[in-house]
């Protein structure tokens, strides 16, 4: 489901390849909701959460850092996004993820890809244009 496609290169090979890697935490999530050998998903799905929001926090930095050494002229739409995706990823309830799961693993899923694909090709395509 979460297979990196030439499509999404910007140019930038620092952040092609930061967004590779949160296309890779992306498929282990996938990964995790059709594992049927967990009875228990809990840890592995608090965990995939600390690590996206972990390194989103880091790529983030390292791309507004960039646009702002670059002069991009969208920079300030750019880093309201990334403070939106932040927020939604910390605002997660973990309290709930047991009622269920695999549903709380898919909305999860869910929001990365709108989120990975709407911005990459919209937004992060014109930092390099």
């Amino acid at each position: 489901m979460f297979e990196w496609k030439e499509e999404y290169v910007i140019g930038i090979d620092n952040i092609d390849e930061q967004h590779k890697k949160i296309f890779e935490i992306a498929g282990r999530a996938y990964s995790l909701l059709k594992n049927d050998f967990y009875v228990d998903k809990y840890d592995k799905i608090v965990g995939i959460l600390g690590e996206l929001r972990d390194y989103t926090i880091y790529h983030f930095k390292f791309e507004e850092e960039y646009m702002l050494k670059t002069g991009y002229k969208r920079y300030f739409s750019q880093k309201v996004e990334h403070d939106d995706f932040t927020e939604k990823i910390k605002s997660f309830n973990l309290e709930k993820i047991d009622k269920d799961q695999d549903a709380y693993i898919m909305e999860i899923i869910e929001f990365i890809t709108e989120w990975l694909v709407g911005h990459i090709l919209v937004k992060d395509k014109l930092i390099n244009s």
